[in-house]
């Protein structure tokens, strides 16, 4: 069908956009990546400085404190298999970019959660951008992120970022909606202060629903481990993504299952966390 109006030159629009901004703000871009990259090379030297052994029997212990003996069992065995692999060092890596990406998205998804959660003329603003970043193809993401933060793991940190973050939005401000309204007419009667209430109530109570978030960031940022290989970012999703091109099944398949095994340790600990949350409020 022959389309009678001129088309919108949508993809202009954005490359003058695009341009303008790494034309104006290439400091800061510089910055980002010097902090992230910072962070990241970090984390790694500090996880890398802890004996293997060491760092297997310490997660042991957080899963036992936090989840169960079942856990931890797994755990511990999930990690030596990751080490006699031959995959510590990228899971290292992997880690590193993982827990930069969700701190990110915790710093930045919470605090807007919350803000949209009071007013509504934010959450009418912030629904609409958070479906777009929900559905828009995680490869979209990578393309700006070359052009401003070049090949590395800081591209990879920031799509991370843009893809992982809007369930912790989401939930948290699910999860203070969800209190209960005679909850809230009682603070009110008894003079709380809006601060008060959302500090010494809501959140509390919000705890469980915003930690379903973070688990699902967490997950979300392991699932771009892959497709941040492609720009550069190191850990197992190199790996994946070697194995791949070189058509290695059974060296993917390996560094696939390091990527599963620490999806699991991070899923079961940190949906624990919301539930010792849950019982610790309604204790």
């Amino acid at each position: 069908m022959e389309n009678w109006l001129p088309k919108l030159p949508i993809a202009d629009w954005v490359d003058v956009f695009v341009t303008w901004l790494t034309t104006n703000l290439d400091a800061a871009f510089s910055g980002i990546t010097s902090v992230l990259e910072a962070v990241v090379e970090g984390m790694v030297a500090g996880f890398g400085y802890i004996p293997s052994y060491v760092f297997m029997i310490l997660l042991t212990l957080i899963a036992w404190k936090i989840a169960n003996k079942t856990i931890a069992l797994f755990t511990l065995i999930g990690l030596f298999l990751i080490s006699n692999l031959g995959y510590w060092d990228p899971m290292l890596e992997t880690l590193a970019l993982v827990l930069t990406a969700v701190i990110i998205s915790i710093l930045l998804g919470i605090p807007l959660g919350i803000w949209a959660s009071q007013k509504q003329s934010v959450r009418q603003v912030i629904t609409p951008i958070l479906d777009f970043m929900q559905t828009m193809p995680a490869f979209v993401y990578l393309i700006p992120a070359i052009f401003f933060f070049n090949i590395g793991v800081v591209p990879g940190v920031v799509a991370s970022v843009i893809f992982s973050m809007p369930p912790t939005i989401r939930l948290t401000i699910l999860g203070i909606q969800q209190v209960p309204e005679d909850i809230i007419e009682a603070t009110e009667a008894f003079g709380s202060t809006t601060s008060q209430r959302l500090l010494k109530v809501q959140l509390p109570l919000a705890m469980p629903t915003i930690m379903a978030g973070i688990n699902q960031s967490i997950m979300l940022a392991l699932s771009m481990v892959v497709i941040a290989s492609m720009v550069g970012a190191p850990g197992l999703g190199a790996d994946v993504y070697r194995a791949v091109t070189q058509i290695q099944i059974g060296k993917g398949f390996e560094a696939g299952l390091a990527i599963v095994v620490i999806a699991i340790i991070l899923d079961r600990l940190t949906q624990n966390i919301g539930k010792s949350k849950k019982h610790g409020g309604t204790a």
